[in-house]
């Protein structure tokens, strides 16, 4: 083979690994194995353990428990870094600090939802793990089947990378309000199940006169999981513009969701507090949608992405605490 020749090869072949970052991250069945396994194990650890019974959750403690899954989550990321390496490591923090910024957002949501269907402190937690459940199944289908048509169909990247300009446009300009009401999900549900008047402790269905019935406790997760699916949409072509590696990309949304519960009764009242909140989720996403429109004309190394994403979350917290009064601070915890 000629120089020439060679010269364009390698050409070829660090352009393909500049426009599919992670693709070449080689995961064995062992590893996922082990990671869902360590999922499961987690999530019944807060099931079964740390919240049996139905209670509210003081501030204090919903501080501890949010802090202590950030902690799990970067420990993780170390044996990823270790273990698939440093890029791979790097990749699923980008991944990982990504998704979190955007869910809070999600967060606030909740907040919304908790307060129109007037959902008691107590019960609230078990309906965002449920949630929480249905998140990361709707996340690995969403996931698997984007990296699936970007393999298939290079073009569907700028698709995504279009979207997600459109996307950051939407939520710096039309500050549009949640109205649970108005939930196509939510009308259907109500046509086809019977349901309670009242809450039935924290039950999602109970059996009266010989008839199985729903409580409004289930309208509420049947709108909690709906809400997530639109949120998807925005979070996972953005982590895919990080990664295509399906481990990667999922393992930073999985640790990511799963500490919303906990950051839920950390923020669930701070909102007044954040006002600058979606510009700065609106700058994220623009940065990523023109990281993907661009992949062929410069590459945007991981490191630098972590970077810019972690600085504009910093500068979009602290101009929203400087801007708003203390006062307004949040309660001890969502009502």
């Amino acid at each position: 083979m000629d120089p020439g020749t060679s010269a364009y090869a390698a050409a070829v072949l660090l352009a393909a690994s500049r426009a599919t970052p992670g693709a070449d991250i080689d995961v064995d069945p062992w590893v996922w194995a082990a990671f869902l396994g360590l999922i499961v194990a987690l999530l019944l650890v807060d099931l079964l353990v740390l919240h049996r019974g139905a209670e509210r959750i003081p501030l204090r403690r919903a501080t501890i428990e949010s802090l202590a899954w950030i902690v799990i989550s970067l420990l993780f990321g170390g044996v990823v870094y270790a273990t698939l390496g440093g890029e791979a490591g790097t990749q699923y923090l980008t991944g990982y600090v990504i998704e979190k910024s955007l869910s809070v957002d999600n967060v606030f949501v909740w907040a919304v939802i908790f307060s129109y269907f007037s959902v008691p402190d107590r019960f609230q937690h078990r309906v965002l793990f449920w949630g929480i459940f249905g998140a990361l199944v709707l996340r690995a289908i969403f996931i698997f089947a984007g990296v699936a048509l970007l393999e298939r169909f290079d073009f569907v990247i700028y698709i995504f990378g279009a979207f997600l300009l459109f996307t950051a446009f939407r939520i710096a300009f039309q500050h549009s309000e949640v109205h649970p009401e108005h939930n196509p999900v939510l009308r259907l549900t109500r046509r086809v199940i019977p349901v309670t008047n009242d809450y039935r402790e924290h039950h999602f269905f109970v059996r009266e006169a010989g008839r199985r019935l729903a409580t409004p406790l289930l309208l509420v997760l049947i709108v909690v999981e709906a809400t997530d699916v639109v949120f998807a949409v925005d979070s996972v072509p953005a982590i895919l513009a990080v990664s295509r590696s399906e481990f990667i990309v999922f393992s930073s949304n999985a640790f990511a969701i799963l500490g919303l519960r906990a950051l839920y009764f950390v923020l669930a009242g701070a909102r007044d507090r954040l006002v600058h909140l979606n510009i700065g989720l609106a700058v994220i996403l623009a940065f990523v949608g023109m990281k993907m429109l661009l992949v062929d004309v410069f590459h945007v190394d991981t490191l630098l992405s972590l970077g810019i994403v972690g600085a504009v979350l910093a500068i979009t917290v602290v101009t929203s605490l400087r801007s708003t009064p203390e006062e307004v601070d949040a309660p001890d915890a969502p009502h």
